[in-house]
């Protein structure tokens, strides 16, 4: 918002004062809704439309109806809301607000609400287990609030008071899960799994202290109502619930006095007070604290809700305001920003282990106490307040006691006095002091530079090791010179000069005899950012005699922006000459940023070329015969077709593709297609090195079937003593055998028949040549003919 403002103002200096002021009210009612929370009371309604930036909630809790709604009337919610603004627990707390607890479900109503205080140094909050723990205690593997110092459980079903699901210690005289429904009870410190235990309950409709319960006439159920109630918020409505707490810093120990009292109302028109708890709490607190709530339900429900929240120091008689003083003569310098601070020992803050925490402007005394009587503003900074707009110039607050005035120009040698509070963490403020500003005119800007560099739209480089001289200059004499390196002072750099060797942005502020400064615009001095240049452990040139690209692995190759340089074995490359590189070997490789002088450290690189190309070749047959396609027989799909490597014997990984979809990493493979066609075979190599080579051959798969005749038989020799064709993807067959002269000797339709023995009527016939005809069909429906010669061999 700060910054906003700055640049809103900025601009609005550049336009007629009565414009700008126009436009800056504008924005400053834009701010008037915004307000810093510096420390307590801190007030919480929960009935505008959002909350303070410190009230921070979670789970299912939510703004909804005027109201924080913990959890809604369903099984399981959980919800929180805790104030992240911490209080010294020396000084004790008190609070109060409404609780609303309604709309039940079942016989039984649940769970409940808790009141908690933790740790206020704490770094990451975590609610506790929730369930019958209430967002407090350990619940079974769920750890409790973190860094807890005590917890309130208003208990509707009566978990929060016995021993089960991990917690420690319960009501006397029950079960360790004995519900006692009903029951307010304090919980002491722990944390994670530690700690927690059960410290006092009341159980608030029972009758008796012996029983734990309220004096007669005092009881009440914790919630209001059960299935089809509403939000009961008017006092003198029964079912309207009031809490009021407070730890009073205990004067005769550690710890504090508890007191815990309700306002409820049973009866129409009789709203009353019961007092809850009034005793000691005696565990030592931590050095501050902060407080939250939290509810849930289970296998029953409720609606937990909470309103008008108010949290205020309890001993806030031990509280003094802080003291201011008057500040006169405050010399500034008319159309600039000039920065003032007020510090801690420059004020009296009688508060213990307090500090500046709002700073605040007003044009009179009288705007000051017109906002003291409001308990919530004390501990606000609000934002109008911390903008004062006046015809001279603008007073800015920043954090803490900081602030910055900016005179307008035409008002040199006059004077302004304002007033201003400055409040601290207790939400304690000052009465008001005032500030006289006093306007001088402010000298031109000085102008920067960098001795022997190029300063470039505003920055500088500078390589690793090396100095920069900064000159500043002007029209004036000036008595004294302040430097500032990313806007912190540079202590002892008083002259003219100033040499350096950090990077970051660089300024100079120039005084004359006025004490006013003349600011230079500020140069940025650049360290060159270098690109990661991690190779492979080997780069690898698999053509012999070619370059080799050693950035091709690397993703922040950047040519564009960055030079680089490779030396070795005699080389000197430069940028694109890099991509010429042929040689084996190792090889140092450095890189720059385009504008800069410096290259960046060593990267090695090692390089190694093949000196002979890869050698790739193989060779198929179906598996068994010498046929390799149409000229031996031909290829069925079903033949296993064995392929041979016969390549370079550096190879040491094989790759086949067999063009159908299927692979292999075997150096010889056997492979079945399974159809007809043809099919692009690819064997693909790889050398150690990591090396590829690659070839392809074309295998044709054409045949349906096939048909092989013998060119002779022997019918005396047992393995060939019938003559008979060998075939396959055939439907019929039928073979005809006929002498010279034409006689038909023997015929047979039987598909894979025993064949002609080489007798008629059972008498074996003379060697010599006889002739052989064969009609079949094909699995595809081909006519097969064929017609021969053959010898019959005795």
């Amino acid at each position: 918002m700060l910054r906003s403002f700055r640049i809103f103002s900025k601009m609005c200096r550049r336009m007629n004062f009565k414009f700008f002021v126009a436009g800056l009210l504008i924005f400053l009612n834009f701010l008037v809704g915004v307000k810093a929370q510096t420390g307590f009371p801190y007030c919480e309604s929960f009935q505008t439309p959002g909350t303070q930036s410190k009230t921070i909630f979670g789970g299912n809790a939510s703004l909804t109806g005027g109201v924080l709604r913990l959890t809604s009337n369903l099984n399981d919610q959980v919800g929180y809301v805790y104030i992240d603004v911490p209080f010294p627990s020396i000084y004790g707390i008190k609070s109060e607000f409404e609780y609303f607890s309604y709309g039940g479900t079942g016989q039984f109503l649940a769970d409940g609400l808790t009141i908690f205080l933790f740790d206020g140094d704490t770094q990451n909050f975590s609610p506790g287990g929730f369930g019958g723990s209430l967002g407090y205690a350990p619940r079974n593997n769920e750890s409790g609030l973190s860094n807890a110092y005590i917890g309130i459980g208003f208990d509707e079903f009566g978990n929060f008071g016995n021993s089960g699901e991990g917690r420690i210690g319960r009501f006397s005289n029950i079960q360790p899960e004995e519900r006692v429904p009903d029951a307010i009870v304090v919980r002491g410190p722990g944390n994670g799994f530690q700690g927690y235990q059960f410290i006092v309950g009341r159980k608030t409709n029972t009758t008796g202290t012996n029983n734990d319960g309220l004096n007669p006439g005092a009881q009440f159920p914790i919630s209001s109502g059960g299935s089809g109630t509403t939000r009961v918020t008017d006092p003198n409505q029964p079912g309207y619930r009031k809490v009021f707490l407070e730890l009073e810093p205990n004067p005769n120990g550690v710890g504090f006095f508890l007191t815990l009292r309700m306002m409820v109302t049973t009866q129409p028109n009789q709203p009353r007070m019961v007092t809850i708890f009034d005793r000691p709490y005696d565990f030592p607190a931590p050095k501050n604290l902060k407080i939250g709530f939290a509810a849930s339900t289970g296998g029953f429900t409720n609606f937990h809700e909470i309103r008008n929240l108010q949290v205020e120091v309890s001993n806030d008689d031990a509280l003094e305001n802080p003291i201011g003083i008057d500040f006169e003569d405050v010399a500034t310098c008319e159309g600039q920003e000039n920065q003032f601070f007020i510090l801690d020992q420059d004020v009296v803050l009688p508060n213990a282990d307090s500090e500046i925490r709002c700073l605040q402007f007003y044009r009179t005394r009288e705007e000051i106490q017109a906002q003291a009587d409001d308990i919530c503003t004390q501990a606000r900074c609000l934002e109008q307040n911390r903008y004062l707009v006046l015809p001279e110039g603008i007073l800015e607050a920043g954090e803490k006691g900081a602030y910055t005035f900016f005179p307008n120009e035409g008002f040199a040698g006059q004077e302004v006095t304002v007033f201003y509070t400055i409040g601290d963490n207790y939400g304690k403020a000052s009465e008001g002091n005032k500030i006289t500003l006093r306007i001088q005119e402010s000298p031109e800007p000085v102008s920067l530079e960098v001795i022997g560099k190029e300063v470039v739209e505003g920055s500088v480089n500078r390589c690793p090791g090396e100095s920069l001289t900064f000159l500043a200059s002007g029209n004036e004499d000036y008595t004294r010179y302040e430097w500032y390196l990313d806007g912190e002072l540079i202590v002892n750099e008083t002259s003219d000069q100033l040499i350096i060797s950090n990077e970051g942005m660089v300024e100079v502020w120039a005084y004359n005899r006025n004490n006013c400064p003349a600011k230079s615009d500020p140069i940025e001095v650049v360290y060159p950012e270098y690109p990661e240049l991690i190779f492979d452990e080997l780069v690898v040139g698999c053509v012999p005699g070619q370059p080799v690209n050693i950035f091709e692995s690397i993703s922040s190759y950047d040519p564009a922006s960055f030079d680089y340089l490779l030396t070795g074995n005699g080389l000197e490359l430069e940028n694109e000459e890099i991509l010429t590189l042929n040689q084996s070997g190792t090889y140092e490789v450095f890189v720059k940023p385009k504008e800069f002088d410096c290259y960046s450290g060593s990267n090695q690189v090692e390089v190694f070329i093949q000196e002979e190309e890869l050698l790739i070749g193989y060779d198929f047959v179906v598996q068994g015969t010498d046929i390799r396609g149409d000229a031996e027989g031909g290829i069925f799909p079903d033949d296993p077709i064995q392929f041979t490597d016969m390549s370079d014997t550096r190879t040491i990984r094989w790759s086949w593709d067999f063009g159908d979809g299927e692979t292999s990493q075997n150096r010889d493979p056997v492979h079945v297609f399974g159809k007809k066609g043809e099919f692009e075979v690819t064997l693909t190599l790889t050398d150690r090195f990591g090396c590829q080579k690659s070839l392809t051959k074309v295998i044709s798969i054409t045949k349906s079937y096939r048909v092989m005749f013998p060119t002779g038989f022997t019918p005396g020799l047992e393995e060939n003593k019938t003559y008979t064709p060998k075939y396959k993807g055939l439907v019929s067959a039928e073979l005809l055998i006929f002498n010279l002269w034409g006689d038909l000797i023997f015929q047979s339709n039987e598909l894979n028949g025993a064949g002609w023995d080489g007798t008629i009527e059972g008498k074996l016939v003379d060697a010599g040549t006889y002739i052989y005809r064969f009609n079949g069909v094909s699995t595809e429906g081909e006519q097969v003919k064929e017609s021969g010669k053959f010898k019959l061999i005795r």
